[in-house]
């Protein structure tokens, strides 16, 4: 192996979903996930904690994606608006990625130290969203709500996205984006009580 390997942490990623799907994720071993991605263990721990971290190497993307979205929307943008925002800007990094998503998805739900691992960056994102909407003015508690309700809508969105059946042409397959302004319309037309 060299000193140097690019794109260390994608094939890092990739060699520990391919083994937990493969083997599970309770007997898959740091080892493994290195010496399938071509790496040492030192490399692996140079860019994740645990073998936990791995699948969310993601988060702090996505973190970022929501608070830069809610921060750029229009002065006068509605609290929901911003989040709107902030929801098709995640949605675009989805793109071209459903079939690694639903692999991932699949091995968190099957692991309940993974699940609760993803509830707390659920958690986190939606208070960086109420964060962020506590900066544009929003008070509380409809800051923490907003917050919450947009990281419904990406979970409810997210989910049907990666479950919809597969299209034989790929120009059928709907993007996770649609799903989102979906999802957002539904939570619109269930609170304004129509």
């Amino acid at each position: 192996m060299g000193r140097w390997e690019p794109n260390a942490r994608g094939r890092l990623e990739q060699a520990a979903l391919e083994l937990y799907v493969e083997r599970g994720y309770d007997e898959t071993t740091v080892a493994e996930i290195a010496k399938r991605a071509g790496l040492t263990e030192r490399t692996f721990f140079r860019h994740y904690a645990d073998k936990r971290e791995v699948l969310f190497g993601g988060a702090g993307v996505l973190h970022d994606l929501f608070v830069d979205a809610v921060a750029a929307a229009p002065a006068d943008a509605a609290p929901i608006d911003a989040i709107a925002a902030a929801l098709d800007a995640a949605a675009g990094m989805f793109q071209d990625r459903r079939e690694f998503a639903r692999r991932r998805q699949g091995v968190i739900t099957a692991n309940p130290e993974l699940q609760e691992r993803e509830l707390i960056k659920l958690a986190s994102l939606s208070a960086a969203i109420a964060g962020a909407l506590r900066l544009r003015g929003v008070a509380e508690p409809g800051a923490s709500l907003a917050g919450e309700a947009g990281i419904a809508v990406f979970k409810v969105a997210f989910d049907r996205w990666i479950n919809q059946p597969d299209q034989s042409d790929q120009a059928e397959q709907r993007d996770m984006a649609q799903f989102v302004r979906e999802s957002l319309a539904e939570l619109k037309v269930v609170t304004a009580g129509v």
